[in-house]
């Protein structure tokens, strides 16, 4: 799996995939790590299932897995308190195959 080409050390760019046939964290895609979720996005569904999928993923609490840009578009921006990029993409590189819920 190929590491995120962002320079922000903070933030993690995610392109995501609603009303999939299954939650799954697909990989790395032009720099932004790639999920497909069930939920619809409507009323905010699928950006919870985002959260709940890559909190499940990184192995952290849900609380810590913050929606920081890109509400109402595919392309969000998400922040893993007491994270940085580099350590979300090692945990995922260790993780074969990739989470699914």
């Amino acid at each position: 799996m190929k590491g995120p080409s962002r320079p922000d050390p903070e933030l993690l760019h995610v392109r995501v995939t609603p009303r999939a046939s299954k939650n799954k964290v697909v990989g790395w895609e032009s720099g932004a790590l790639r999920v497909r979720v069930t939920a619809p996005p409507v009323d905010g569904r699928a950006n919870r299932a985002v959260l709940t999928l890559l909190a499940e993923a990184f192995g952290v609490p849900q609380s810590s897995v913050i929606l920081v840009g890109g509400e109402h578009g595919r392309d969000k921006l998400v922040r893993v308190r007491g994270e940085s990029v580099q350590a979300l993409v090692s945990r995922l590189q260790t993780t074969d195959p990739p989470p699914s819920i």
